[in-house]
């Protein structure tokens, strides 16, 4: 009712006789309902086949005057695993400023990636299970080894996949400091030749 209220007259009133005015707003509203019935569409369905069964579901659910209020009912397409990908790489891309932040490096293998999101991609939900997927494999995880394992900063976190035990596995390198060994720098000193200085002339010698 209190939609209603909206999209007819502009103008929302609460129990205390206080106005709102939505006048020059514009009102998205969302949902899923029908998502099941494109999850069990076979590829390749026919756009107008699901607009179907996504307005029965819509009918069914709310009441026509308030159908009759809305100017668009818009049907968005079902996220595909490409879709999927290219969300991962924005999400991965907060994890790494966090934790380069933190002073430390991530490498994350294809493999690895590529689970996580097999891991989070569910046609039926959208994208939300995958922020749940990087949080599980990788953001807690990872906070684990940051605590318990023996990071410094600039040591970089491996993140791998493991295929015969179907997991994450990750692993801290640990940054190598480049030093010459003292051997060669004593070496290098000692074999340096300087120069004599010029022996200073005897003036006896010189006059004879």
């Amino acid at each position: 009712n209190v939609l209603l209220q909206v999209l007819d007259d502009g103008v929302l009133t609460d129990g205390q006789g206080r106005t709102v005015d939505f006048k020059q707003t514009l009102i998205v509203l969302t949902s899923n309902l029908g998502a099941q019935a494109l999850s069990q569409l076979p590829d390749g369905a026919d756009a107008a086949g699901a607009r179907r069964d996504v307005m029965d579901a819509v009918r069914a659910h709310f009441r026509p005057e308030f159908l009759n209020r809305l100017d668009d009912v818009v049907l968005f397409n079902a996220l595909t695993k490409e879709d999927i990908f290219k969300i991962i790489d924005i999400e991965l891309k907060g994890l790494y400023k966090r934790v380069f932040n933190l002073g430390y490096h991530i490498e994350l293998t294809n493999e690895a990636k590529d689970y996580i999101a097999e891991k989070g991609y569910d046609i039926q939900f959208g994208a939300r299970p995958l922020k749940r997927a990087i949080q599980k494999y990788l953001e807690d995880p990872m906070a684990e080894v940051i605590i318990k394992a023996d990071i410094k900063e600039g040591d970089k976190i491996e993140v791998s996949f493991d295929k015969e035990k179907e997991e994450i596995k990750m692993g801290v390198v640990h940054q190598s400091a480049e030093k010459i060994p003292a051997g060669k720098k004593t070496k290098a000193i000692e074999g340096k030749k300087t120069p004599k200085k010029k022996e200073e002339e005897d003036p006896e010698k010189k006059e004879g």
